[in-house]
């Protein structure tokens, strides 16, 4: 059975069990961009802000109690989990978000529940309203920014958490490999000494900072401009909308949301979803940094580096028998790749606002959504499934150390630059390592070693 629904455009058929209505299948049907739904954390956040609209239009008397309750008890319901199959709108989509929030998804959505709580029939809305009521003080312009500044704060802890837990596997791998010795390099080639601790608590270090940059930038994330309206001047909104709004915003998340300080700076500037960007992308560059160092690290295991060894996860080849490959390195390494791919389309879009509204909005938040998931999960992975299971091959690291020319760097504070130099090249011409040819001379080359690393 179907109900008929109009707008400005004209009728259309809307399946009568359905809560979403006429703009919400407008919406599905114009935009078919990625097939997906949009983020259920972004659904939750929408409805967060309409029942706290809801709360905050009741206080202040421009919405019936009935009406209030009914709202409420919806939107509640949404934020429970229900209902998130009816929001059918693609995530990218044209306007600025107004297919995902006003008059449309949550609107539609939040509508036709209340009027089914009061007993009414859907597409009724002489019950309740989507725009006299679920949307009353309110515009797309503040709402759906205002969502998405919450998402980015539901999606921020989740990265953190595994963040977290990598900075911890690496300081516990770095006490671990704390006196294995083993040969440093730079640009590929041979150093000088270190331990595979201090390596590895390189790691950790950068995984540390990431957790910094990352706390620094939620607080970007805090400020809104809900009750701004359309452009940030509040027009048609109560002059205590924002303010009393902010205060149940704050207790239905437990969030410590603030006002933007400039309402209409707040509608029209999103920089501050790149400063995220920029910190996603600098947090995957490292990531994805440190998984080529374990793949070179781990490489072999006969005729490569093989300093570590790393989990086996899966066979590596269809013909190859016993070929394991470094698998979970280089998934991370592709989550990075796709967070630093989102960081660029998140800037043209930023950059690509005008006047009084920034109307690509859906794209910044579609990709920052992907970049946490795909990041989020990647470090997952990469802790549980490798990091955690390194384990370190002395033998390996004793060898590649003195096969290597490292003795001489080490040696020229003792015995001079000359000197040393003339052990290497008499190393590189008969083969006989430099700790041979300087004990051959008398030189004490464990005393150096110590003094080096």
């Amino acid at each position: 059975m179907y109900r008929t629904e109009k707008d400005s455009v004209g009728e259309i058929e809307v399946p009568q069990e359905k809560y979403y209505g006429v703009h919400s299948l407008r919406a599905k049907n114009n935009f078919t961009i990625t097939n997906r739904q949009l983020d259920s954390d972004f659904i939750i956040s929408l409805s967060q802000v309409k029942q706290a609209l809801a709360l905050a239009n009741y206080e202040l008397g421009l919405l019936p109690k009935e009406k209030f309750e009914a709202i409420s008890q919806a939107s509640q319901e949404i934020i429970d989990g229900k209902w998130h199959e009816e929001f059918i709108v693609d995530p990218v989509q044209g306007g600025a978000g107004t297919s995902s929030n006003m008059n449309v998804n949550v609107n539609e959505v939040i509508t036709n529940r209340a009027i089914e709580i009061m007993s009414g029939t859907k597409g009724d809305f002489s019950v309740v309203h989507p725009n006299d009521d679920v949307n009353k003080g309110q515009s797309t312009n503040d709402v759906y920014p205002t969502a998405g500044k919450l998402t980015m704060l539901k999606k921020i802890p989740l990265l953190r958490a595994v963040l977290v837990e990598l900075k911890e596997a690496f300081l516990a791998k770095s006490e671990e490999f704390d006196y294995v010795l083993k040969l440093g390099r730079t640009q590929l080639s041979d150093a000088v000494p270190m331990t595979l601790g201090q390596e590895f608590h390189a790691y950790y270090s950068v995984v540390k900072r990431g957790i910094e940059r990352l706390d620094h930038v939620q607080r970007e994330m805090q400020a809104i401009n809900i009750g701004g309206i359309v452009i940030g001047t509040g027009i048609t909104a109560h002059e205590s909308l924002s303010k009393t709004a902010l205060v149940y915003l704050n207790g239905i998340t437990k969030e410590q949301l603030v006002i933007a300080d400039d309402l209409v700076d707040g509608t029209q500037h999103i920089e501050q979803y790149v400063v995220l960007s920029d910190t996603l992308k600098s947090i995957a560059i490292s990531l994805s940094k440190i998984a080529n160092d374990i793949r070179l690290l781990s490489s072999g295991p006969n005729s490569g580096i093989g300093e570590i060894s790393i989990p086996a996860r899966q066979n590596g080849s269809s013909i190859m028998p016993g070929k394991i490959n470094p698998v979970i390195p280089e998934v991370l390494s592709q989550c990075a790749y796709i967070v630093m791919g989102n960081n660029s389309t998140i800037g043209l879009a930023a950059e690509a606002g005008q006047l009084e509204l920034n109307a690509f909005e859906p794209v910044v938040f579609y990709k920052l959504i992907e970049s946490f998931d795909v990041l989020t999960n990647g470090i997952k992975t990469f802790t549980e499934n490798c990091v955690l299971g390194i384990t370190a091959n002395e033998e390996r690291c004793q060898d590649n150390l003195e096969r290597s020319m490292y003795l001489a760097t080490v040696l020229s504070e003792t015995i001079g630059y000359t000197k040393a130099a003339d052990l290497a090249k008499e190393s590189l011409s008969t083969g006989k390592s430099i700790r041979e040819l300087a004990q051959m001379q008398g030189i004490d080359v464990d005393e150096s070693i110590k003094k080096s690393v």
